[in-house]
């Protein structure tokens, strides 16, 4: 099934069309979608995972930019959140409790003594349901009911991926009937080009301070200037540069795995540049936070579409609040109570190097 709709605002015409890709593993029939303009990008209803991203080179030949899998098998079996979406609250809870007016709540513990990316089924292992909006727009629906996962509430998602010319904006919609936590991002791993790794790859991000951990990778709750560090993105640094510093945050993380309290003085807040191929990548977004996170548990055991998946073979920049912000008072407030509404949106933008 596909639509075509002409559009006076690129000379293209831009499309969304979508075909049968599978089953989950409770006979839920999933599908694919692509949004078609200057960019192609591949979502599937399955985690609200974005599957493919297919943009320019310096050269003008499409390539793939997204590590993943070509048929659904991978992302069913993956442990690794292949481009899926992440909720009900994405990066670490700290001992897998949350306190909300005094009431203690309990989360699953799927990451040692810690809660990870919204338990052992969050939003990435969820059937959502998908509507075309128009020639440009997919949205995708999710009701998370009281109790799932440990949370409170029940929780009415909603994200909508738009391709317009050269970005793909992604807004997130959220309301709750009970007072509850919602961090909401998209795990893609982004590889600009063909490397084995993302090493060399040229990072700046628009980010004063980050949030330190410990050694289970909750954050100490204060802000650590950026200076002096390898965390110093501020000025583009080659990914690869100083990642194996004798540095006690870099050792923890195993890499890169940090959160970056963004500036937000303007946009882009990031940008990620790969010479070989001569893309480049802009993130802006809403939120105050920005996870980096060089890969470092690919092991290389996954089977992608262009072999095995290794350590360090992509990076994600995960726009959110902070991580364990529910317990800790001082960094922006994850909290939604019933009448508000969660609103989130980050947009990214591929061009080539000039």
């Amino acid at each position: 099934m596909e639509k075509i709709f002409p559009t006076k605002a690129y000379n293209v015409f831009m499309t969304v069309s979508s075909e049968a890709w599978g089953e989950t593993k409770n006979g839920e029939l999933m599908h694919l979608f692509s949004l078609n303009d200057e960019i192609t990008v591949t979502i599937s209803d399955y985690g609200g995972t974005i599957t493919s991203i297919q943009t320019p080179d310096r050269r003008g030949k499409m390539g793939e930019v997204v590590l993943g899998f070509d048929s659904i098998e991978g992302y069913l079996n993956t442990s690794f959140y292949h481009g899926a979406t992440i909720g009900r609250f994405a990066n670490r809870i700290g001992g897998g409790t949350i306190k909300i007016d005094g009431v203690l709540y309990r989360l699953p513990l799927n990451d040692g003594v810690n809660h990870l990316h919204g338990g052992f089924k969050g939003f990435d292992k969820r059937a959502w349901t998908p509507e075309v909006i128009d020639e440009a727009s997919l949205k995708l629906s999710y009701i998370s009911h009281d109790k799932e996962e440990g949370y409170p509430g029940t929780l009415r998602s909603s994200i909508t991926f738009t391709v317009i010319g050269d970005r793909l904006e992604v807004d997130y919609v959220a309301i709750s009937d009970k007072p509850t936590v919602v961090n909401l991002t998209n795990h893609a791993y982004f590889n600009l080009g063909s490397s084995e790794t993302v090493l060399h790859h040229v990072l700046w991000i628009d980010a004063d301070n980050y949030t330190p951990v410990n050694d289970t990778l909750i954050p100490l709750g204060f802000l650590e200037p950026v200076e002096g560090t390898p965390f110093d993105f501020r000025y583009p640094i080659q990914i690869g540069s100083r990642i194996d510093e004798d540095n006690i945050q870099l050792k923890r993380a195993k890499g890169y795995d940090q959160n970056f309290a963004l500036n937000n003085m303007g946009n882009p807040q990031v940008s990620v540049s790969d010479p070989l191929s001569g893309r480049v990548l802009e993130i802006s977004t809403t939120m105050p936070g920005a996870q980096f996170y060089t890969g470092n548990f690919l092991d290389g055991k996954e089977i992608g579409r262009s072999g095995l998946i290794e350590f360090r073979s992509g990076l994600c920049l995960e726009t959110q609040f902070f991580p364990d912000s529910p317990n800790k008072p001082s960094f922006p407030s994850p909290l939604l109570r019933p009448g508000e509404k969660y609103i989130e949106k980050t947009v990214y933008r591929f061009t080539v190097m000039s």
